[in-house]
């Protein structure tokens, strides 16, 4: 008989906590099986997102007794151009791939889930960082020589199972794997407990990937009226989890003069007030880290078994603004202004590195969680709320004048974001364009005023040194770099 010229050759691409090693490990079992030569290695990603761990596997399609006692040789490592079916568990995985060449017109099948887990770099830009989806996945059908991409997290959640379940259904129904169904699913039910979740999942996925089914639709736009809706119920639930119920009255109290007017500019409004209020500060911090979810989901994300310990060490750098931040205001003030002059708002920054899965540690971040009730008192909590009435005065008067100036004005909240130095620049950039164009328009006509702000915020974001929005601006922006002094 005929054998095959060459092995099928498989890259896997898969976040920490979705089963990249155990769909590895299915797919060397269904190989088994079949009594397939096949072999498998994996590269561990550098952390969390930053990084996929990948898998690469090599089958050779001819059982082993019909190799005369030959054996085939397999690579370790994949190599640009040769790889058949290639699976991202991620829409930008799926992205990173092409990009590195592993997806073939010729000859690639690209097994996708169209979800997305923001990366750091993503989330590390002042403005919208995020990926063009669209893109990668136009990329995908035009670079693959199959594509078989949808959003499998979702059909994983339906099934009560984890996206490898998913993604190994897709790659068997897309008739590119060389393993029968059956084999497949009897490599999942050797896999012990969660199997029936797993083959639920697996199902799902093949039978999407076959043609048998069709894929999940991501739910239909809500109307205006119930987009502001949603996002009033949610920004009410966070500020409640931030402050207290008076804190979200405070919250719909401001929100009360724009819900009659344009229903745009109000869930604008409400989507930006709800995350300014909800700032992120030390007692905030604290709080989020010492959750009982946030050990359940880094417990997950690791994969710990139950009864396995999981050390979690925390690393703070609290400095002089930090704790002003906490004082009464004439007290803050004075200390911030103080560092300010003398050039010690970084000087005093202390890193620590706390085992906050420790009872010591654990307490020691969790009693500035305790201080939530003091909050409201605090030299920063009164500076955030000033700005924030004077903030919503100017987007009510330019709505009286112009509902897109309006929106163009509320939209420059999105400058104040973050903590430490990254919130000195975004807040000295808010307060250029606002004392500049927004209080003191160059020119009365609401259009110009508009694009005006438009061009300088875009600046401001694209570069929050603030080099480009002077430009903008016409004038330097300067803002509080501390500069530690002589002596």
């Amino acid at each position: 008989m005929t054998l095959p010229e060459r092995p099928i050759t498989i890259l896997i691409a898969a976040l920490g906590g979705e089963g990249g090693g155990v769909m590895a490990d299915w797919l060397i079992e269904a190989a088994a099986q079949c009594a397939y030569p096949a072999q498998s290695t994996s590269i561990p990603g550098v952390a969390q997102r930053t990084g996929a761990t990948t898998y690469y596997l090599e089958i050779f399609p001819a059982r082993e007794s019909e190799l005369g006692g030959r054996s085939p040789v397999l690579s370790l490592t994949p190599s640009p151009g040769s790889v058949d079916i290639m699976v991202a568990s991620e829409l930008v995985e799926a992205g990173r791939a092409m990009q590195n060449g592993y997806v073939n017109p010729e000859r690639t099948t690209l097994v996708a889930s169209t979800h997305r887990i923001y990366a750091t770099v993503e989330k590390m830009q002042m403005g919208d960082g995020r990926f063009d989806s669209d893109r990668v996945v136009a990329a995908g059908k035009q670079l693959a020589k199959r594509a078989v991409m949808f959003d499998m997290r979702r059909l994983a959640q339906e099934n009560g199972t984890v996206i490898n379940a998913v993604l190994f259904g897709a790659m068997a129904g897309s008739g590119d794997l060389p393993l029968p169904r059956d084999a497949c699913e009897q490599a999942i039910r050797g896999g012990g407990r969660g199997a029936e979740a797993s083959l639920r999942g697996f199902s799902a996925g093949f039978e999407i990937a076959a043609g048998a089914q069709a894929a999940p639709q991501p739910p239909a736009p809500v109307q205006r009226a119930s987009e502001l809706r949603e996002i009033m119920d949610l920004g009410e639930g966070r500020l409640r989890d931030y402050q207290g119920e008076a804190y979200a009255a405070l919250y719909r109290e401001r929100m009360q003069p724009f819900l009659e007017g344009d229903q745009k500019l109000a869930a604008e409004t409400a989507r930006h007030l709800a995350l300014w209020m909800s700032y992120e500060d030390i007692v905030r911090v604290a709080d989020l880290k010492t959750r009982a979810s946030r050990f359940e989901r880094v417990r997950r994300e690791v994969g710990a078994k139950d009864g396995e310990p999981v050390v979690v060490i925390d690393f703070l750098k609290p400095g002089v603004e930090e704790f002003a931040s906490l004082l009464p205001p004439s007290m803050g003030r004075a200390l911030t202004g103080w560092a300010q002059k003398n050039g010690r708002l970084d000087a005093y920054n202390v890193g620590m590195h706390l085992k906050t899965s420790g009872v010591f540690g654990y307490l020691l971040v969790r009693s500035l969680a305790w201080l939530k009730p003091w909050r409201p008192y605090c030299f920063r909590y009164q500076e955030e709320q000033r700005l924030i009435g004077r903030w919503l005065a100017r987007v009510q008067e330019a709505a009286a004048r112009s509902v897109p100036l309006a929106l163009e004005v509320t939209e420059c909240a999105r400058l104040i974001k973050g903590y430490g130095e990254t919130h000195r620049r975004g807040k000295a950039n808010f307060l250029a364009i606002f004392e500049a164009l927004v209080e003191n328009p160059a020119s009365s006509d609401a259009a110009e005023q508009a694009k005006a702000i438009r061009k300088a915020r875009e600046a401001a974001l694209a570069d929050p040194e603030g080099k480009a929005l002077g430009g903008a601006l016409g004038k330097p922006v300067t803002w509080l770099k501390p500069v530690r002094s002589g002596g």
